[in-house]
């Protein structure tokens, strides 16, 4: 082959590189999922499911302050691998071993930058990569636009401030993507349907050094991501709250040799295989911690949301050392592993390593260790932030077992890299980490086990002030936030009433729904960290329901999703060892489902039933309690009340 020839056949590779390059597809392993990507004067991404075209194209780029990547882009080079693995997971929430196969594209543009395309049979996801080497980058947005096939039904997480100030703990509107104008923004996970109600849970995952994604209704059909800039001043506002007073420019700068957030959109034809969505956890990076036996999941005594209020015993309750050694006997007769000191124990709120007077936090901890109860410490982020090494040295020395950190209550770069930091430094010292007033799970998790849950979530502590927490709000939550991973919703409420009764009591809170909604709710939601919120005085006095709850895990090695609808009810199955638990819960309608023990293997199981008593329409906290053999294929019917609940413990005959 001479020079000339040779010299041909270099430029027709560059050549048909460009042509093939303006649009490229990649498919799901299983055929039904296709990304389609154009690239033109911009890069947009459109998806098919099963032929259905689901998203439009929709445009994407990174724009830095000296580069715009994604504009008026060339294309050098592309490249499809299949990837087909499974991962272990060191604290397991929907399961032990997750199946880890997806077909993935790689596109490599002139400007030192790619963009990565994953296809999983579950859900689709990008990220860009950027490769500046010993260069710091001002990121001063990102474009990423969803733009859906038509007026698509929604279930919108609502947010308001416009500095992006929240908790996270939204409640989901359910409404159409057009009805949501330029000025509203919702949190993520948000939940789309397709026209012919295929499910879209958009999200992201793998985030670091970066802020947090939002989504800006526009008025049509096409939604836009915004992001927190960074904070260039702000003044403090009590002891845990700032008002901002001056952004800077940016919403990120950081190193520019590094791999940027995926963007994820989890997708399904049934509203049930939203609760055993792993995407966020798939797209996250493997644990960096050498040794995780010390991390150890379990429940919890909690004394906040019972305002300590104790009764039946000679002492005065509150938050004193007495108080605490009860929580302790109660978790220890019950076999709970864990009890939690919540804000009060600790002299002042920015003072975390001196007691209140009427605490002696090395006894508490002492008397635990003789119980084989392990203690947790409740802490404001901001003092946290200031000498955390410090202050997370002296609580191991104590023998404190991990920390509850509260309050943050943003979402910007610098509080991104808190969290971060926090599970580092904890890890160091070997203490686990309970993150509340935080945003959404995006997997660090998985790159720090000892991070075992997040609130992030319109829980139960809402009863004490508020009518938002019925049913309805129960049994979504599993198919969106729950989706996104662990949700420390603090189940438990001992004090249960249906909607006409139900009153806000602050000190002597009660729950929307029945007894066996709330017992349900320790199978259906997933927190390796898993409260009792109720006051132990209140568990003592119903031994018969504690101890039910007592026996139930708080991690799982299997997960089957057998039935539901968002907002409607859920029905889930899960396995730990040789046991099955079973758990429904259903939102204001009764309702009777007959489900086939398809799952159980060929042993003869016991199942022991919590279910809502035949009075429990009018007195919430009336429940039943049935035992029966049961073996696989045999068909139950799962009778629940309004506002009800069932749960089963099956365990194979010896």
């Amino acid at each position: 082959m001479n020079k000339f020839v040779l010299l041909f056949f270099a430029a027709t590779l560059v050549f048909c590189n460009r042509v093939i390059g303006k649009q490229v597809n990649v498919l799901s392993p299983d055929g039904k999922i296709k990304i389609s990507i154009n690239i033109g004067e911009n890069i947009t991404w459109g998806i098919n499911y099963n032929s259905e075209n689901i998203l439009n194209q929709s445009q994407i780029a990174l724009l830095l302050n000296n580069k715009k990547l994604g504009i008026a882009p060339i294309l050098i080079a592309h490249k499809t691998i299949a990837h087909n693995d499974v991962l272990k997971a060191d604290v397991p929430v929907k399961s032990k071993v997750i199946v880890d196969q997806y077909n993935e594209l790689t596109l490599r543009f002139k400007g030192n930058y790619q963009i990565i395309f994953r296809a999983y049979n579950d859900g689709v996801a990008y990220r860009f990569i950027t490769e500046f080497k010993n260069e710091v980058i001002e990121v001063e947005n990102e474009i990423s636009d969803f733009n859906f096939a038509g007026n698509d039904r929604v279930f919108w997480p609502v947010e308001a401030d416009p500095d992006f100030l929240s908790h996270f703990e939204s409640l989901y509107k359910d409404s159409t993507i057009n009805a949501f104008q330029k000025s509203q923004h919702a949190a993520l996970p948000m939940l789309v349907y397709s026209k012919s109600a295929i499910k879209m849970l958009v999200s992201e995952s793998d985030l670091y050094d970066y802020p947090n994604m939002f989504l800006f209704g526009t008025g049509g059909n096409k939604l836009t991501a915004g992001f927190p800039k960074n904070i260039a001043a702000s003044t403090p506002v009590g002891d845990r709250g700032i008002k901002i007073t001056r952004l800077e420019n940016n919403i990120a700068k950081t190193n520019g040799f590094r791999k940027f957030p995926w963007r994820s959109i989890a997708i399904c034809a049934e509203d049930k295989d939203l609760l055993t969505n792993n995407l966020t956890y798939k797209l996250s990076t493997p644990s960096v911690l050498k040794a995780t036996n010390w991390i150890k999941p379990g429940k919890v005594a909690w004394d906040w949301w019972n305002d300590n209020n104790i009764y039946g015993v000679d002492f005065k309750a509150g938050i004193n050392t007495k108080t605490y050694k009860y929580y302790i006997d109660f978790a220890s007769k019950f076999g709970l592993e864990y009890i939690m000191l919540d804000e009060g124990w600790t002299k002042t709120t920015t003072d975390l390593t001196h007691t209140a007077p009427d605490i002696n936090i090395k006894e508490i901890i002492d008397y635990g260790k003789e119980k084989k109860v392990g203690v947790w410490l409740w802490t404001l982020w901001g003092p946290l932030d200031q000498d955390m090494d410090k202050i997370l040295g002296e609580y191991k020395s104590w023998g404190a077992v991990g920390i509850k950190v509260d309050f943050m209550a943003r979402a910007d770069q610098y509080m991104v890299n808190f969290y971060e930091r926090v599970a580092s430094t904890a890890a160091k010292y070997q203490l686990m980490v309970d993150l509340h007033g935080a945003y959404k799970p995006v997997g660090l998790n998985h790159k720090y086990p000892n991070v075992l849950s997040y609130e992030g979530v319109r829980g139960a502590e809402n009863n004490k002030w508020s009518k938002d927490i019925t049913p309805i709000h129960n049994v979504t939550l599993p198919f969106i936030r729950m989706a996104a991973g662990p949700m420390d919703y603090t189940p438990g409420a001992m004090i249960n009433a249906n909607q006409k009764n139900f009153s806000i009591v602050y000190s002597e809170p009660m729950s929307m729904g029945t007894r066996a909604h709330q017992v349900a709710m320790y199978v259906m939601y997933e927190s390796p960290l898993q409260m009792l919120a109720d006051n132990p005085s209140n568990y003592l006095k119903d031994s018969l329901c504690t101890s039910f709850i007592s026996k139930i895990p708080t991690v799982w090695d299997e997960t089957i999703a057998l039935d539901g609808k968002v907002g409607e009810y859920a029905l889930i199955a899960r396995k730990q060892g040789k046991n099955w638990y079973i758990s429904g819960m259903t939102n204001w309608t009764a309702r009777a489902l007959s489900q086939n023990l398809f799952f159980l293997d060929g042993s003869t199981y016991n199942m022991e039933i919590f279910s809502d008593g035949v009075n429990a329409e009018r007195h919430a906290a009336d429940y039943r309690m049935d035992r029966q053999k049961v073996k696989k294929g045999d068909k139950y019917i799962i009778s629940m009340k309004k506002g009800g609940g069932w749960c089963a413990i099956l365990s194979p005959v010896e």
